[in-house]
């Protein structure tokens, strides 16, 4: 007797979805792949097989153009699955043994024989058994596929082990076969940094997705930046995830950045857990950073797991919940072993526990209830409680481990899967445009229209790959999408799934999962529909440039290569902007910071082989009134033909603080005065004229226009003429409203050994800042201070000066200020000379 795996094809069925593509017979065949495929390959000559990691088998696909054809073969199981456009399927198993006789069933037949069995359309009787197993098949094909699906972010401060901690989660997974890290003696670099300027920085410059599957879930990662001057590649990320990992450095604690991204996965509604990383390090303290986390943050979190020994004596960890200890044995720490918790921890871990099971009982009523009754609480009550209360954020658990020694990455992975939400557990809403841009809550099941969100652009080898993420429908390759915001209506002529750089050409994709298209031309936060509904997804919060730099290519003939990758740039990242220098003719590059600038100019330079002159960086001032002044203007200008005659009366005063609008215009006239047709004219003039204030040339911002009178001629008014009125009155009235320059001020934190304190301290006056802040942390004084960006540059030099290379600062922007009258003379003097040499 022969005896063959078994393998349950109405379950396997269940967990697949159909071929809506065409008509496709499909195998899955288990234990005698290489018999099967010689036997297909008689029949069809368009044969493919693919591995089904889920069931160890493999499943060969024949492309029939007749109705179908049932290929049955002796010796192992196997499974067809028919399904053409009609949606018809046929379920088909056979099991047959070397004992059997064809007289036994009416199926079977010589073994190395097929039988083809042409099937005109009608569905065929099967085993009363088998017809009562196929009512589980009326369940929505994608409910298991979806539950199983977890879309994830790792984002973090700078240097806090997020690209090491995604390498160790793609080399457990399977995903690549050897570690590499960041910063490595081989010269690799970590899989998620495919830039050469990331691998030879040692930083991530921009966020990169990748997806692996662990314990049969598949997972979804999107590794972003630390920078704070890359900020827009995490706002982007947090915006299409349905969940994230906040890495926070055992000996750093929660850092200047990490509350930036922790403001982040807030503004977004992003439930998360807390991987606290490097406990290997000497001076690692996961309790301070919990606390910190907690004071800081205002996390309502708590470990769900203990360390076993800390910085050089680091063994492996406690599972809180499942009470076992977990140790990492094998050269990667790829062998997860569990035992008994060790003697002398038994307490510690016990009060960790109780503390766990108070902070979630406060907010899970199911808990409390057993909590407050003294019930003993088992592992499944707890941790659903802790699911219950994740993903709808109102807990953070707390995981522990050290990516670089291999410790505590598969837990954490668990915790992916256990805690955070499936794609169909979080709301997302669309904006219905043809309702008044009425809120509409999307489903997120494939079983809807198609509502994808394009939220990442990158230049690749075969033109622009746009990211996307699917919230509700299914994208196929060839279909047609249209861009809700352009009205065009496009063809996906390449769908890929990507593995860092790498792509995996798929044919289709449902919601949830997040693809790339090629050749689909559309900008960062573009939506796109199968054509029955118009909406739109929310847009995401994109920080103002606080830095700009003027820069030209230095060879004229490289002029062209120089604007396209200018182009390429200001398309892919949406704080990076070019504008033209009107006096000077320069093109200005701004951006959030040196780094930012600097990692553009750098990689015009080698992408585009350009070699650029860069000028000063400069900051980008702006100007403002600061009381109300009037104006009344004669715009007449009489020549041969056609005159121009304009007047426009009214006031200019600075808005409230606060504003939304950094400019309004408001028309106040009664009658017919001025013509209606002419105000917009009016509006343009006073909006052109605020682009640039007659104190140093830059923009005027938080500025009411109102126009409370005017005159007109029957012939000679035209638009221009009220325009170049406007203008003029702007011009005429602005000295009298007493403007102000306003610079943009940095908040800044620095972390410097105590004993260079009252050095940095007193540095940070002489460049007119203000501390507002000074924490003691351990042997270290964390000073904050907001400081003009103008005296910032350079700092990073001067601060490694000041303390022997062993500070650290990071700066991000926090408002624009008026400045000094002293500094205004001398920026108003600059600018006057700067004119008068051109």
């Amino acid at each position: 007797m022969v005896k063959h795996e078994t393998y349950d094809p109405i379950e396997a069925i269940d967990n697949s979805r159909p071929n809506k593509t065409g008509r496709v017979l499909q195998f899955l065949s288990v234990g005698c792949s290489e018999k099967v495929k010689s036997e297909l390959s008689l029949v069809s000559p368009e044969l493919t097989e693919s591995f089904d990691s889920s069931s160890g088998g493999f499943l060969f696909s024949l492309q029939n153009p007749f109705t179908a054809l049932v290929a049955t073969l002796t010796g192992p199981e196997a499974m067809a699955r028919l399904s053409g456009s009609s949606g018809s399927r046929l379920l088909y198993t056979l099991r047959a043994t070397a004992s059997s006789s064809a007289a036994s069933s009416p199926l079977h037949v010589p073994r190395s024989a097929l039988a083809l069995l042409l099937l005109d359309g009608h569905c065929r009787r099967f085993s009363s058994g088998n017809v009562a197993r196929t009512k589980e098949v009326n369940e929505p094909w994608w409910k298991e596929s979806m539950g199983r699906l977890r879309n994830i972010g790792i984002s973090a401060h700078i240097d806090s082990g997020k690209t090491t901690l995604t390498e160790r989660v793609l080399f457990y997974t399977g995903r690549i076969h050897e570690i590499h890290e960041v910063r490595g003696r081989d010269g690799v670099g970590a899989k998620m940094d495919s830039m050469d300027l990331e691998r030879e920085k040692g930083i991530t410059i921009q966020s990169a997705a990748t997806y692996c599957t662990w314990n049969g879930y598949q997972i979804n990662i999107i590794d972003t930046p630390g920078h704070v001057d890359f900020t827009i590649e995490v706002e982007r990320a947090l915006r299409v995830l349905d969940g994230a990992i906040l890495v926070l450095c055992s000996v750093g604690g929660v850092q200047s950045q990490s509350i930036t991204v922790d403001r982040q996965m807030r503004r977004y509604e992003v439930p998360r857990v807390a991987f606290i990383n490097k406990l290997d390090r000497m001076g690692a303290d996961p309790w301070k950073v919990l606390n910190q986390a907690r004071s800081k943050l205002r996390h309502n979190s708590a470990a769900v797991q203990v360390p076993i020994g800390l910085e050089e004596e680091f063994q492996g960890l406690v599972d809180l919940v499942k009470m076992k200890a977990y140790y990492f044995r094998g050269s990667n720490g790829e062998k997860v072993v569990s035992e008994e918790i060790p003697a002398n921890m038994e307490d510690f871990v016990a009060e960790k526990r109780r503390e766990l099971i108070e902070v979630v009982s406060e907010i899970d009523d199911k808990l409390a209830e057993a909590f407050l009754s003294d019930e003993p609480i088992s592992s499944i009550d707890l941790e659903e409680a802790i699911r219950r209360t994740t993903v709808a954020q109102k807990f953070i658990p707390v995981f522990m481990g050290s990516a670089f020694k291999n410790k505590g990455v598969q837990p954490l992975l668990d915790g992916v899967l256990n805690y955070l939400p499936c794609p169909t557990e979080v709301s997302n809403y669309a904006l219905d445009q043809n309702n008044k841009e009425e809120k509409v809550t999307l489903s997120g099941t494939p079983d809807g229209p198609l509502v994808a969100l394009a939220f990442k652009l990158e230049e690749g080898r075969f033109g622009q790959l746009t990211y996307l993420r699917i919230y509700e429908g299914i994208i196929r390759k060839g279909d047609f999408i249209i861009n809700v915001n352009t009205g065009k209506k496009l063809k996906v002529p390449r769908l890929v799934r990507m593995h860092s750089n790498e792509m995996e050409d798929i044919q289709e994709a449902h919601a949830g999962q997040i693809v790339a298209v090629f050749g689909v031309d559309c900008a960062s936060g573009d939506t796109f529909t199968d054509g029955s509904v118009r909406y739109t997804m929310t847009s995401m919060n994109v920080p103002e440039p606080v830095m700009s730099l003027a820069v030209s290519p230095v060879s004229k003939d490289s002029g062209g290569q120089f604007s396209k990758a200018l182009n390429r740039f200001q398309k892919e990242d949406p704080t990076f902007r070019v504008g033209l220098d009107p006096e000077s003719g320069q093109t200005i590059i701004s951006g959030m910071g040196e780094l930012h600038l600097d990692i553009y100019v750098e990689r015009i330079r080698r992408e585009y082989k350009v070699d650029a002159t860069v000028g000063k960086p400069r900051v980008n001032f702006r100007e403002t009134v600061t009381q109300r002044a009037d104006f009344d203007y004669l715009h007449k200008k009489q020549t041969g033909g056609q005159g121009q005659y304009g007047r426009v009366c009214g006031y200019i005063e600075p808005l409230p603080a606060g504003s939304a609008n950094k400019f309004e215009f408001e028309n106040m006239i009664v009658g017919q005065v001025i013509p209606s047709g002419f105000i917009p004219a009016i509006e343009k003039g006073f909006k052109e004229a605020a682009n640039a204030g007659s104190l140093i040339g830059h923009p005027v911002e938080n500025i009411r226009v109102c126009l409370t009178d005017g005159a007109s001629h029957a012939v000679d008014s035209s638009e221009l003429a009220f325009k170049l009125a406007a203008i003029y009155a702007f011009r005429q009235c602005y000295s009298a409203a007493r403007p102000v320059i306003l610079e943009p001020i940095m908040l800044v934190e620095l972390k410097v050994p105590t004993e260079f304190q009252g050095t940095v301290a007193g540095d940070i006056n002489k460049r007119k800042g203000v501390i507002v802040g000074n924490d003691q942390d351990g042997d270290d004084s964390v000073i904050t201070a907001h400081v003009p960006l103008n005296n910032m540059f350079g700092y990073s030099t001067s601060l490694r000066s000041m303390t022997q290379g062993k500070g650290e600062f990071t700066m991000e922007y926090k408002e624009h200020l008026p400045v000094p009258q002293d500094v205004q003379m001398q920026l108003v003097n600059s600018h006057k000379a700067s004119k008068g040499t051109e």
